[in-house]
């Protein structure tokens, strides 16, 4: 039989009917939800000097965690 090619195409069968969606995309929807605005403490607070050496601080002890459990950690390794 030339010229015959198996084909999965099949005309009879119906089509697949899609649902229309419940609501649409809410990122399209929807615009952004509102800034709050800062206020001006806060804002004066966060450009200040003190909040400089505050996080300073801060670093400076989530640094020395760090060191005080690489070495507990180095130690329990060499007593067993």
């Amino acid at each position: 039989m030339p010229g015959r090619v198996s084909s999965h195409w099949k005309p009879q069968r119906t089509k697949v009917e899609l649902k229309p969606a419940p609501r649409p995309s809410r990122i399209r929807r929807d615009p952004p939800p509102a800034e709050k605005p800062a206020t001006l403490e806060k804002a004066m607070w966060r450009q200040s000097h003190e909040w400089e050496i505050a996080l300073a601080i801060a670093g400076m002890i989530l640094f020395a965690l760090g060191i005080d459990a690489a070495v507990y950690l180095f130690a329990g390794m060499m007593t067993k």
